[in-house]
């Protein structure tokens, strides 16, 4: 596992990113439930190669990170390492060792650790305190699943409700299903990337690999 420092939203780590799917979005490739191929994955295929053609972000993520959550994440981390003891560490972004498959881990938590925050408006948040795991499920295990960490905190904060804080181990059986879903996409990925090159679209992308490669990179965690 490859480990890039670089700040979250940043211009680098979306270049580290671009292109490749990534944990948030593991649930539109196997579904949480049925833990078969997700109606959606041809369309974030199809939002992954424009990535790398066009070398910005086009899918859901493009917008996924609102100022709301950027101005609550310090309190939120603040209140998790009061929770628990604990303190946190940046991670930048996480990539599989062919860097064709990664994560945006919002902390590590020592060792074997790590931590999910959502500050979402007041409805979404009481909807986490009933039901949260459901909702994340594919996202946390992901994370999981890049890292090769034993367990994953996922929290809910608001300021004003009380949060919503849950510890959820690897699901092995999920995670060894996912493996083999990413390496299936991943396959038809590359395949469609050479079927677009062979019709003449230059990939912005190859200069985004050469920089993502200048990026510190602080190897296995």
């Amino acid at each position: 596992m490859i480990r890039l420092d670089v700040e979250q939203d940043s211009a680098e780590w979306h270049v580290a990113r671009l292109g490749i799917p990534t944990a948030s979005q593991f649930h539109r490739l196997l579904t949480p439930k049925t833990r078969k191929l997700g109606a959606g994955a041809t369309t974030y295929m199809h939002e992954l190669l424009a990535e790398w053609l066009i070398g910005i972000p086009a899918g859901p993520e493009a917008k996924s990170f609102i100022a709301r959550g950027n101005d609550l994440e310090p309190w939120a981390v603040s209140y998790y390492e009061l929770q628990r003891s604990v303190t946190t560490e940046k991670a930048g972004v996480c990539l599989r060792d062919d860097r064709m498959v990664g994560c945006s881990p919002d902390r590590l938590v020592g060792a074997d650790g790590g931590l999910e925050l959502k500050c979402p408006g007041a409805p979404q948040h009481v909807a986490n305190l009933l039901d949260m795991q459901d909702d994340y499920f594919a996202q946390v295990q992901g994370n999981l699943y890049v890292t090769g960490r034993r367990w994953w905190d996922l929290m809910s904060y608001h300021p004003e409700i009380p949060a919503a804080l849950v510890r959820v181990e690897r699901d092995e059986g999920y995670i060894a299903a996912l493996d083999t879903a990413l390496g299936s996409f991943v396959a038809d990925l590359l395949a469609a990337r050479a079927r677009l090159i062979a019709r003449g679209a230059e990939p912005a992308t190859s200069l985004a690999a050469d920089f993502a490669a200048t990026i510190t990179t602080t190897g296995e965690i």
